[in-house]
């Protein structure tokens, strides 16, 4: 198969209670009329969401056709003998309003809860001046007085809260108690995966106008409760974010570059500025494929400061 071109795929929005329409104003993403937005899922193979080819000869396509009948071509050879599925998911998410405080089971215990594990990476792509987001505990909070909290609604005094702005980042592996705050629009990193256990929703009610469910047995099971006061990555490491599950890096393209040699692909999101890659341009908020066989594969900025992430499989 003579791929020549980046691969992108339409979007998938999805209403959230806490969503808004920032995703319209940011990105120029076309939103649904009226729909308070709180997640684009941009690149997904799940049996209830595949991301659709949207360019090139693979336009129509799924995700999981192209994991499952092109593998080698686009993802390259050393994923062969990889899952069924592909194993990340990639998001945009606009937090208008505060998110549910929850965290994702760890990979020893979720078989136990009829669940899946889930790592995860948030890029923070605009911050309102005084948001924040919540991640593990405060020092010396303990398995027991956080159970108490969940009584009494004090959650939120021992939780460990973070300041955000643009362009800072963050890890929540499996186990992480976590909280997205009002006034963030997130690139998130995930794996494939769409557990996640609430164990707090501000007294809030869903779109419904019901309370939303918790999973309190499973969110405390899921808990690590040594996580104390997480920091955020530290502003031009590289990579940005490594684990072993996906690798992350944040570049400044200023000359042609390729992200990742012939034969492995990799998977970029454009930040600022703008970029070209084979025949196509690519503005903020947009991800694509950059496919394992395809020869002409540098990136280059057709704007100052434009900068990407680019994530890959280790």
């Amino acid at each position: 198969m003579n791929l020549t071109s980046p691969i992108f795929f339409e979007p998938l929005f999805m209403e959230r209670v806490w969503g808004g329409r920032r995703l319209e104003a940011l990105f120029g993403k076309k939103l649904p009329h009226g729909a308070r937005v709180g997640e684009s899922w941009e690149v997904v193979d799940r049996e209830e969401a595949q991301s659709v080819v949207h360019n090139g000869i693979l336009r129509g396509k799924t995700l999981h056709e192209l994991w499952t009948d092109y593998r080698e071509a686009v993802f390259g050879a050393k994923h062969a003998s990889s899952g069924p599925r592909f194993p990340l998911l990639f998001k945009l998410l606009d937090a208008e309003e505060r998110l549910s405080v929850q965290v994702h089971p760890p990979a020893a215990i979720a078989p136990e809860l009829n669940g899946e594990p889930k790592t995860e990476m948030w890029y923070i792509a605009w911050a309102e001046a005084d948001a924040d987001i919540f991640a593990g505990l405060t020092a010396g909070a303990t398995k027991e007085a956080f159970q108490k909290s969940l009584a009494t609604g004090q959650v939120a005094d021992l939780l460990h809260r973070i300041p955000t702005e643009t362009g800072d980042c963050i890890f929540i592996p499996s186990g992480r108690l976590h909280a997205i705050g009002a006034g963030n629009v997130i690139v998130e990193v995930q794996q494939n995966s769409d557990t996640t256990y609430r164990v707090f929703d501000w007294n809030r009610v869903g779109l419904d106008g019901k309370p939303r469910a918790l999973h309190i047995e499973e969110s405390v099971r899921s808990t690590d409760f040594d996580d104390f006061e997480p920091k955020l990555q530290e502003k031009g490491q590289s990579p940005l974010v490594e684990c072993e599950y996906f690798r992350i890096e944040k570049l400044t393209i200023d000359a042609p570059k390729e992200v990742a040699p012939l034969g492995e692909f990799a998977i970029v999101t454009c930040l600022t500025g703008e970029i070209c890659c084979g025949d196509e341009k690519f503005g903020p908020g947009s991800f694509f494929l950059i496919p394992a066989t395809m020869k002409n594969r540098a990136i280059e900025a057709q704007a100052p400061g434009t900068t990407v992430l680019v994530t890959t499989i280790p």
